[in-house]
Order: C-alpha cells, then sequence, then structure tokens
C-alpha cells in the first residue's frame, strides 16, 4: 500500500448545512454533488467528501456518539500569521458555530481553531520549517 490518503470522509448530520458553509461560506469548489454527498478537491491528490450522516451510516457502520469532540483535526496550513488570521475571520463570517483566537505556539508556529457545521476541527496554522516547506504547494 502506497503512503498517501485519497480522501478524507466526514459524515453529516446536515449536509446542506455543510454544503453552505464550505461552498458559500468558505468558497471551495464542488467537484461532485449528489443526494447523499459533496466532494472537494482539498490537495492535489486529495478530496474532502461530507457524506450524509444516514448514507454514511449504511456503509460503514453505527457512529458511536458520546461527549466531547471527534478524536481528530484536520489541519490547513499558511504562509503567514496573518493568513492565520485571515481564514478565522473568514469562518467566522461563514457561521463556524466555534472559532478560536490563533495564539503563538511552543512549537513554533501559530495557530487557531474552527469548527464546521457538525463540529469537525480545523486547525489553521503558519509552522515555519519543514511543516511549511513539505505541506504549502
Amino acid at each position: 500500500m502506497e503512503q498517501r490518503i485519497s480522501l478524507i470522509t466526514l459524515a453529516t448530520s446536515d449536509l446542506d448545512a455543510s454544503r453552505r458553509f464550505y461552498v458559500d461560506g468558505l468558497g471551495w469548489a464542488p467537484d461532485l454533488e449528489a443526494d447523499d454527498v459533496l466532494m472537494m478537491r482539498a490537495g492535489e491528490h486529495l478530496i474532502l467528501s461530507l457524506w450524509r450522516q444516514e448514507a454514511f451510516e449504511e456503509e460503514v457502520g453505527a457512529i458511536a456518539p458520546g461527549p466531547g469532540l471527534a478524536p481528530l483535526t484536520l489541519a490547513h496550513n499558511v504562509g503567514s500569521a496573518e493568513e492565520v488570521d485571515g481564514v478565522l475571520r473568514a469562518a467566522r463570517e461563514a457561521g463556524a458555530p466555534f472559532v478560536s483566537v490563533a495564539a503563538h505556539r511552543e512549537w513554533g508556529g501559530y495557530s487557531g481553531y474552527f469548527a464546521d457545521p457538525d463540529g469537525y476541527r480545523w486547525e489553521i496554522a503558519w509552522a515555519p520549517g519543514p511543516v511549511n516547506d513539505a505541506v504549502l504547494p
């Protein structure tokens, strides 16, 4: 198996709300839209797939609800601290239900978080050095 990820799929409780957030609010462009799924290119060889929860569970299995956050984050790295603040501002304007204030981190970068309509946390980060060198176009 090659060392790569092709799709990241997130189950959504309201696909229409997720579409409004990502497409109308954040300006992402859909690559495929169907009744139960919305797919958008998220990198050169990576697709973010938002799947209506009922359809997700039919194929993958029952979701185990519980308190707290999903044990994962999605990250979007940018080239400067100012860009971090700009993306967080755009998420707030798009209606993100949670947006943290960005902060300088112990690891030498600057980052903050926002949540999409289903609560999935996105880290917006400026990580000067090898990480940004590896992930920025």
